[in-house]
């Protein structure tokens, strides 16, 4: 079944072949209730509660292959930079929570996932593509946001996290 979130993103990723990054102008991030349930009940109830450390809010499906590969890395970037204030949310869109339960059979994580099957949060944030990942500064503001997974640009993605962290409120 081909949803609107499917179509939008088959779209933007036919016009859009290559990695689409660029700055933004230090737009707020929009604030949304966490709902992340007890394992992860030293995080705050809403995003806005995460001012002070980076964010990595990344918005992914079942269906979406870079979203497989995106996970790992997302992983690996939470494991050795939490501990320098990194933070990564992600944002589930499957309209069928089995299909988000199959993906994380096959691709494990422990990264906090927030479920939106109606696309609320998606919505306000106007995704793009999907995967659509957005950095987010210690003060809360959106820096830099990506339309897909690129394996060749990891380098990259983290290097924008780095220099984030070292960024001073």
């Amino acid at each position: 079944m081909l949803n609107k979130y499917k179509f939008k993103t088959l779209v933007v990723l036919f016009c859009v072949t290559f990695a689409s990054s660029w700055l933004a102008n230090a737009q707020a991030a929009k604030d949304f209730s966490l709902n992340l349930g007890p394992n992860f009940a030293t995080l705050p109830a809403k995003l806005s509660g995460l001012k002070g450390q980076v964010v990595y809010l990344d918005f992914w499906a079942s269906w979406c292959k870079p979203c497989r590969k995106s996970f790992p890395w997302m992983n690996n970037m939470q494991q050795q930079y939490a501990g320098q204030g990194l933070q990564i949310i992600t944002v589930n869109l499957d309209q069928e929570a089995n299909l988000a339960e199959q993906f994380l059979t096959q691709t494990p994580t422990n990264l906090p996932i927030v479920y939106d099957p109606q696309g609320k949060i998606a919505e306000a944030y106007q995704l793009l593509g999907m995967p659509s990942s957005y950095l987010i500064d210690r003060a809360g503001n959106i820096r830099v946001s990506h339309a897909g997974f690129f394996s060749k640009k990891q380098k990259q993605y983290e290097q924008e996290i780095v220099s984030l962290l070292a960024e001073k409120e």
